[in-house]
């Protein structure tokens, strides 16, 4: 019985052991290199997103005048926008609204500055250094563990109630977020890129303020949101205090008075800044990092 030899032809009519022509996956591909698609560059137009991001909240006013001028909601527990917008009228009437604002604002800014400044310090010191980390971190999960508004009778009898007390304690309630935050940034900075800037000459502060600080600028720029964020209540509870200006000195009025519609003006004012903040950290974060619209994948 004989036995044929294998081909050594193959298929497509090529010699065994020479290359073929290319097959194509997809008859229907186009010829040539195809650019793939990147994920994150087509945007919105600005319009529209903006539309969408008032949407949620022009629902919920809609709702609250609704509520309220249907009778469904007692005005006696929850203020119509009318009155809340006469409300408004009177504070800038009698000039009180610049002035609780800009009081407000001094003792959140150099309140928040001090605490920023003291965490991101701190955080970079336990990120760079085990020595560091051994002798810093430590006692500032204490202080992350421990509520800052529990300090209020202690800080109270250490500095009075002056405005040394309340932009002490909106320092700390921002301190511990920053330090968090920084110190993961730090901590998550490439091994290799510390290396080779090294190896290009930076040493001490050059390294950490043209690698470091930079590399970990996302964890950063979060740590000074929440620091906004948590400052607000440290300004609400520290306002309330031997003070006669601010909106929470105007807070604790309304609720003396039992005037709702203050209440939820403050409450609107408080919206109201956070809104400016988060815009403010946008920009930031646009301005410092333009990289991060071309690789974030939405």
């Amino acid at each position: 019985m004989s036995v044929s030899p294998p081909s050594t032809e193959r298929p497509d009519g090529a010699p065994a052991g020479r290359p073929g022509p290319a097959i194509p996956l997809d008859p229907a591909a186009p010829a040539g290199l195809v650019s793939p698609a990147r994920p994150g560059v087509r945007r919105r137009p600005p319009g529209l997103s903006l539309l969408v991001r008032l949407s949620v909240p022009a629902a919920v006013l809609v709702l609250w005048w609704w509520g309220a001028s249907s009778g469904f909601v007692d005005p006696a527990i929850l203020s119509t926008p009318p009155d809340v917008l006469n409300a408004l009228r009177e504070l800038v009437a009698t000039g009180q609204l610049v002035d609780f604002l800009a009081a407000s604002f001094t003792r959140a800014a150099l309140g928040v500055a001090v605490g920023v400044t003291a965490g991101l310090v701190l955080g970079v010191a336990a990120g760079l250094s085990a020595l560091g980390e051994e002798l810093v971190d430590p006692s500032m999960q204490i202080v992350r563990a421990v509520p800052f508004l529990a300090l209020v009778p202690l800080f109270i009898s250490w500095f009075g109630v002056d405005e040394t007390f309340k932009v002490v304690l909106i320092a700390v309630s921002a301190v511990a977020p920053m330090y968090a935050y920084t110190y993961l940034g730090v901590r998550g900075v490439d091994r290799k890129l510390v290396e080779a800037a090294r190896d290009f000459g930076l040493r001490g502060p050059r390294l950490v303020a043209g690698v470091i600080i930079p590399t970990a600028l996302p964890s950063i720029l979060m740590a000074l949101r929440i620091c906004m964020s948590v400052s607000l209540t440290g300004l609400i509870a520290a306002e309330q205090i031997g003070t006669t200006a601010g909106i929470g000195y105007l807070v604790t009025l309304a609720q003396q008075y039992f005037r709702t519609d203050y209440m939820v003006l403050c409450i609107l004012l408080y919206a109201v800044i956070g809104i400016l903040i988060d815009l403010v950290i946008r920009l930031a974060e646009r301005l410092l990092m333009p990289w991060r619209g071309q690789v974030a994948a939405r």
